[in-house]
């Protein structure tokens, strides 16, 4: 991911952005900076706002509160097809009756270009998106990754300052997607051009994007990159909807310079390395991702804080992993997930095994909400 771009001024800002349906706010107040050159995701679940943030970008959508400004430019008033934007759609949406070539070329020759120029930059675009030799072929003779590429390079052939990819990958199939976000990435490196996603599925954006946007019921909920939202979400919610997460609820016994200790009816004592800025006796999460957490046979030596004893209720094997459901001695369900190092016959640990999980002080992030 390249990131490299000045960020002393956004090539894009939104400014206490609104877009109502009626009384329903689909998106609420959001403000956000994005940056030239800059791999951005918009993740969230279905009906967040977050198509419809970028539907706003692209002037398919009016706002009804608040600005968007390109270069330092409010293109809140400018049409569609005046703004140096342009969207791939879900659907792709390529005309059936045209050509590879015809399709690429729709929006050059909506702008009256020379001809000679419309097929120079048409044979570049296929090219770059490894298309050659394509061109004369109709829509419903190109696989469903071929068609993707034939989206991709009718919204870059107009050379837009930003590029919106509409949940891109959805139609393909799950090897093709996997391969496809890299191939994404590359070309948005080769060409430097700012793209923005939008997705539901976390690990599209944790892969392709620099940062990510987090959006929840039409706000705006967390911002940064992929590490950061993953390591240090700030909520319970972000928490949950990126990945896996045991959530353990306590109160703060002590805080400071060292730490914090929280004392937890379903888990006992426990120690997160992270100080909280709350008074004590306040509730708190502790967030653990599930391969933070070690699972044993045997109680570990030394210190028992952060140590629970419990038995092996379900175990998922992943292929590359396995996952381990233990149901500790206080009734709470607690999940580690462990690199399948060895063959599935050589593994130690069954179901209904009697284990001890433990993780690092480090490994936890406290939450106040």
């Amino acid at each position: 991911m390249n990131g490299s771009s000045d960020k002393t001024r956004p090539l894009l800002r939104f400014e206490g952005v609104v877009k109502r349906f009626g009384d329903v706010p689909a998106v609420d107040r959001v403000s956000l900076d994005i940056h030239e050159g800059e791999f951005f995701a918009l993740l969230g679940p279905s009906g967040c706002g977050k198509t419809t943030l970028l539907r706003m970008l692209a002037g398919f959508e009016q706002l009804t509160e608040g600005h968007i400004l390109l270069d330092g430019q409010d293109i809140g008033d400018v049409p569609p097809h005046r703004r140096p934007v342009n969207m791939m759609f879900q659907s792709y949406a390529l005309f059936p009756h045209l050509t590879v070539a015809g399709n690429v070329a729709f929006g050059l020759k909506q702008e009256a270009l020379p001809k000679s120029e419309i097929e120079s930059r048409v044979s570049a675009m296929l090219a770059l998106v490894r298309l050659e030799g394509y061109g004369g072929r109709k829509p419903q003779q190109l696989s469903g990754g071929q068609r993707q590429r034939v989206a991709l390079a009718r919204a870059l052939v107009k050379r837009p300052r930003v590029l919106l990819l509409d949940e891109p990958l959805s139609a393909l199939d799950r090897k093709l997607r996997e391969e496809t976000r890299f191939e994404l990435v590359e070309l948005q490196q080769r060409l430097g051009l700012t793209f923005i996603i939008v997705t539901h599925d976390q690990h599209e954006a944790m892969i392709m994007a620099d940062r990510i946007g987090v959006m929840n019921r039409g706000q705006l909920v967390q911002v940064g990159p992929p590490s950061e939202v993953y390591e240090q979400p700030n909520s319970r919610w972000v928490a949950g909807f990126i990945g896996d997460i045991n959530l353990i609820e306590g109160r703060v016994a002590a805080t400071g310079p060292q730490g914090t200790e929280i004392k937890s009816e379903t888990a006992g004592r426990l120690h997160a390395a992270q100080p909280a800025d709350v008074s004590l006796g306040t509730s708190v999460w502790l967030a653990v991702r599930p391969e933070k957490v070690s699972i044993a046979a045997h109680a570990p030596e030394g210190s028992q804080t952060n140590v629970f004893a419990g038995k092996v209720a379900d175990i998922g094997y992943l292929g590359n992993s396995s996952l381990y459901k233990v149901k500790l001695d206080n009734g709470l369900v607690m999940t580690a997930v462990v690199a399948n190092r060895t063959r599935l016959l050589e593994r130690p640990i069954g179901r209904y095994d009697r284990v001890w999980l433990s993780f690092p002080s480090d490994a936890g992030v406290v939450l106040t909400r």
